[in-house]
């Protein structure tokens, strides 16, 4: 960051090897989709000696080829590691997708990391900026995790960097804008009839120095005409924002009396503030035009990523327990210590089949090495449940990504990041420990898919892999949520978004031949009493040998919600014998789960046993059985049955401006607000009650109506009474499609 002469450590064509945890950088690039993250992993990649001229490796791929669906899309739907090597360190670049609908992949690259780039667009709206990147710059903060800022897309017509600059420190400033400043002014070539003007050099505030790219190669000239003006107001704020953090509180002092603040002293606090997440850099990049070795700026992020971002050794690690819960202490990150390893990605392979990409925090892993793999599981009755899992399986190869290649590894120390092949059934999220001593990683926060999507079979051959599909599919991307709802017995799967949905549907398809039709997804209605009815059930039948014969009288009477089926016996005199009370209970309940009027289960009922007769012959548990449910089906004719409809807590966290559209569009959704709270960073907290037929599509709607800058949750809370007319329509529909 000093703007010294540097030269590239190729790595084209080898494995990039780390020989400690010091000499390791993990480092996330985050970002809004188009904001030209996967072409600065290409850029950096190319000045690190990583890609040749062309932007290739040696076989004519690019580090951005990955999966037939993200060629297609032309958008990035999974993380993806770039390791590079740059003045002797190893640089495991993540790029993470930038669409609200994989921020499950994001959330993984973040717990990989220990610092993070977010890249920002120029050619983006300020506010689009501030919608899909300020919930991820709260968390890294909230964590204390290092940032720094890139601007990109600057030679697009009408775009500026000062702006952008401003627009940064507002965002992710806060309280505090002058944490967020720039180390470098764009120097920009003339400007062409379309408006756009190339970057063409970048000039050190702190050095006063073009670093000249125009030729395709970093060279140090001193600043042009166009650049002296801003440089000392931008030099004098960014001193000042630098020695703001600096541990000597003399300084300061010194400075402002006309004092000479040491170059190195202020290179030496501006990188302490940065690895201290306390100081956010912003800097600008461009990919290097054809046959150029270096894009425009990438020499400088390289410099801050090695020098300003922190090792593994300085980040803290996440709590580690037993399987059963109980605390043990920190792990170290020391490549001699115990094995405390996190997968963070599953894909899948045509050839190599199941790849865990692997961050290690402890100890050091290498090929056929014994490893106990433990998952915490799931139980979530809304949205499925996945056991614990925990098994002792051999580590396969290891190998370091680059594109569509895999370069085989000797090891992988603590810090370090490496594709693992043939870990069992391990999944995202699971604990690779010493078998000896097996350790579970307290896991990261991952979003509640909450776009529900219903699928069935689409032919007898996939009837018979859909279970094995999805299973594998869910135990890859722990933002899927597969459920098998018994009441309305479809198997829905839980999505972030329609792009999520579709993404999944197409892996089932393309990685385990699976091929299924998407369905309308059905609630879980129930059914009650609307007033008190009697029923007789009479089931007498005779045949040769031995008959049926059972009779009872029953009287259903409505209950308070949630109470479900209570069963009571009045009979007096034996007229029904006591053996075979159990059976009309049994009968009727039967009868009750399968529904009555549309099929959907009956509750909050008492159902009263009054009378009946027997035949001391052909009576029997079975035929009193069928009187049960024949005397609840006749009560049902009787009276008018009322449909149920589960209703749910909806919490919505809303910036101000759009609190009046949602809750204009929670009550075209027959909800019913119950309150609004107000929230930190000007956003409100809105608390509602909403039908849950009305809220298959709010995560997608929602996101549409406040630009993506809102968040909900929702939780059961009880069913109640439909709407007289919309039942009507509802067994209308259901009869027509029975028909």
């Amino acid at each position: 960051m000093g703007d010294r002469t540097h030269t590239h450590s190729g790595a084209a064509g080898r494995a990039v090897t780390a020989d400690g945890p010091a000499s390791v950088r993990n480092v996330a690039l985050v970002g809004h989709s188009g904001s030209g993250k996967t072409t600065l992993v290409e850029a950096l990649a190319l000045t690190a000696g990583a890609l040749n001229r062309a932007g290739r490796v040696e076989d004519g791929a690019t580090v951005s080829d990955h999966e037939e669906i993200e060629r297609r899309r032309h958008r990035s739907v999974q993380l993806s590691l770039v390791p590079v090597a740059w003045g002797g360190y190893k640089i495991n670049l993540l790029d993470t997708p930038g669409y609200a609908d994989f921020v499950g992949e994001l959330r993984a690259g973040l717990r990989a990391a220990d610092a993070a780039l977010f890249v920002v667009s120029a050619a983006q709206e300020a506010d689009t900026v501030a919608a899909t990147t300020r919930a991820v710059w709260e968390e890294c903060a909230a964590v204390g995790m290092p940032r720094a800022v890139v601007v990109t897309h600057l030679d697009t017509a009408r775009t500026s960097f000062e702006e952008m600059t401003r627009v940064c420190g507002r965002i992710f400033g806060g309280d505090d804008p002058d944490a967020v400043l720039p180390l470098y002014l764009p120097v920009q070539g003339p400007q062409g009839p379309d408006g756009h003007a190339p970057l063409t050099g970048l000039t050190g505030l702190l050095t006063g120095r073009t670093l000249d790219y125009s030729s395709g190669e970093r060279r140090e000239t001193a600043p042009d005409g166009d650049g002296r003006e801003p440089l000392p107001q931008a030099r004098d704020r960014l001193i000042e924002g630098i020695i703001a953090e600096s541990e000597d509180e003399t300084l300061m002092d010194h400075y402002l009396g006309g004092g000479a603040v040491d170059g190195e002293t202020l290179v030496a606090d501006l990188e302490r503030a940065v690895a201290s997440g306390s100081f956010h850099p912003v800097l600008t990049a461009a990919p290097a035009v054809e046959g150029a070795r270096q894009g425009v700026g990438t020499v400088e992020l390289l410099e801050l990523i090695t020098r300003g971002f922190p090792s593994p050794l300085e980040r803290a690690l996440p709590a580690v327990t037993t399987p059963d819960g109980s605390p043990r202490p920190a792990p170290l990150c020391d490549p001699g210590g115990p094995l405390v390893a996190e997968v963070v990605q599953t894909t899948s392979d045509p050839y190599v089949g199941r790849v865990s990409l692997v961050r290690v925090f402890s100890g050091t892993l290498r090929p056929e090495d014994p490893v106990h793999v433990c998952g915490r599981g799931l139980t979530d009755p809304g949205h499925g449940t996945r056991p614990r899992h925990d098994a002792d399986v051999r580590v396969g190869a290891l190998s370091a990504p680059f594109g569509r290649q895999q370069r085989p590894l000797d090891r992988c120390v603590a810090g370090d990041l490496a594709c693992v092949s043939k870990l069992g059934g391990a999944e995202t999220g699971d604990t690779l420990s010493d078998p000896g001593d097996p350790l579970l990683v307290e896991p990261w926060t991952m979003p509640d898919p909450l776009l529900p999507l219903a699928v069935r079979a689409h032919g007898k051959a996939d009837e018979d892999k859909l279970s094995q599909g999805l299973a594998r599919l869910v135990a890859e991307d722990p933002t899927l949520r597969l459920e098998q709802n018994r009441d309305t017995r479809q198997v829905v799967l839980w999505c972030m978004g329609e792009a999520h949905a579709e993404v999944a549907l197409e892996r089932l398809r393309s990685r385990y031949g699976v091929r299924v039709d998407a369905v309308p997804h059905r609630v879980p209605l129930r059914e009650t009493f609307a007033s008190r009815a009697v029923g007789r059930g009479r089931h007498v039948k005779q045949s040769g040998g031995h008959g049926q014969y059972a009779v009872c009288e029953i009287e259903v009477e409505p209950l308070p919600p949630g109470t479900g089926v209570e069963f009571v016996d009045k009979v007096v005199g034996g007229s029904v014998p006591r053996q075979f009370v159990p059976s009309v209970e049994k009968g009727v309940r039967a009868q009750a789960a399968g529904g009555l009027a549309t099929g959907h289960p009956l509750v909050d009922v008492r159902v009263t046993l009054l009378d009946g007769k027997s035949h001391a012959v052909d009576s029997s548990d079975a035929a009193f059985q069928t009187a049960g449910a024949l005397a609840l089906r006749e009560a049902a004719a009787g009276t008018r049955i009322q449909l149920l409809e589960p209703v749910a807590d909806v919490r919505v966290l809303v910036p101000d401006d759009y609190v009046g559209a949602v809750m204009s569009d929670l009550a075209g959704r027959r909800g019913r607000v119950v309150g609004t709270e107000q929230e930190a960073g000007e956003r409100t907290l809105v608390r509602a009650e909403v039908p849950e037929m009305e809220m298959g599509r709010y995560a997608v709607d929602l996101r549409s109506l406040t630009h993506g800058t809102a968040r909900f949750d929702r939780a059961y809370a009880r069913h109640e009474a439909m709407p007289a007319q919309l039942a009507e329509r509802l067994r209308e529909t259901e009869e027509n499609t029975a028909g």
